[in-house]
């Protein structure tokens, strides 16, 4: 069992991208999103087999692409990020820490996830989380304008985390970001998962609550920061095609 499992979130139906396949499926110059991205993973060095949690409704089509790179564990009811980790607990076993990750997140380097788990092990209690950076929001960037803000104290630290619906003009002003790309300490979320709730507008258990609780339990909160482009989302088709262009002027 390795010191660390890759738990990648698969199971959302991706219907902004206006595609037939779950959006991690999606192709990028010939291979599947998820497929690029356990490239990554194992080019790091992680996990030799990573976690997909996905839904009932397309675990045959995941597993037709991947065949046995992967473990699958089904996210029967869609009930939010922090409830597709949740059903992960039993896969994980003994793990120490838990690097989450996103199937249509592609090209996070492997560089970046090493140094996420390498923080994971010299801060064996703390929250480990991936913030972003943007000069601006225009261009390549204009795309970031929809991410959450990440608010920090006088000292540096996390304060919270804020929706761009919910922030304040200068609060949309911040330029650090929030990909919510975490390592958890193993015991730490299995304790603190069944304390979030799922009173709020979509019904859903998320995953950026455990920032809150790691504030209200006192957990430090570690940080590493990277350009925003390196950990681009695809969500919809004007998204896959500059995601496809930039890959190509990369190889």
């Amino acid at each position: 069992m390795a010191d660390t499992k890759v738990v990648i979130l698969a199971a959302g139906k991706g219907t902004r991208m206006k595609a037939e396949l779950p959006k991690p499926l999606v192709k990028i110059a010939g291979k599947s999103m998820v497929e690029h991205l356990l490239d990554r993973v194992e080019q790091a060095g992680i996990d030799s087999r990573p976690i997909i949690v996905v839904a009932a409704d397309t675990i045959e089509l995941f597993k037709q692409t991947l065949g046995d790179r992967a473990e699958f564990v089904l996210q029967t009811e869609i009930l939010g990020t922090g409830h597709a980790v949740k059903v992960t607990k039993e896969a994980c076993g003994e793990a120490k820490n838990i690097l989450v990750l996103y199937g249509d997140h592609p090209f996070i380097p492997a560089s970046v996830m090493h140094r996420l788990v390498q923080l994971g092990k010299r801060h064996p209690q703390a929250l480990v989380m991936l913030t972003a950076k943007v000069p601006n929001f225009e261009g390549e960037y204009d795309g970031f304008k929809a991410w959450g803000r990440v608010l920090r104290d006088h000292d540096g630290r996390v304060t919270a985390l804020r929706e761009v619906k919910d922030a304040t003009e200068a609060e949309r002003s911040i330029q650090e970001l929030n990909p919510a790309i975490y390592v958890f300490p193993a015991p730490w979320v299995w304790e603190n998962l069944e304390q979030i709730t799922n009173k709020n507008a979509s019904g859903e258990y998320y995953l950026t609550d455990l920032v809150e609780r790691a504030r209200t339990t006192k957990c430090e909160i570690v940080t590493e920061t990277v350009d925003a482009l390196q950990v681009i989302g695809i969500n919809t088709p004007d998204e896959l095609k500059r995601a496809e262009h930039a890959y190509i002027k990369s190889v």
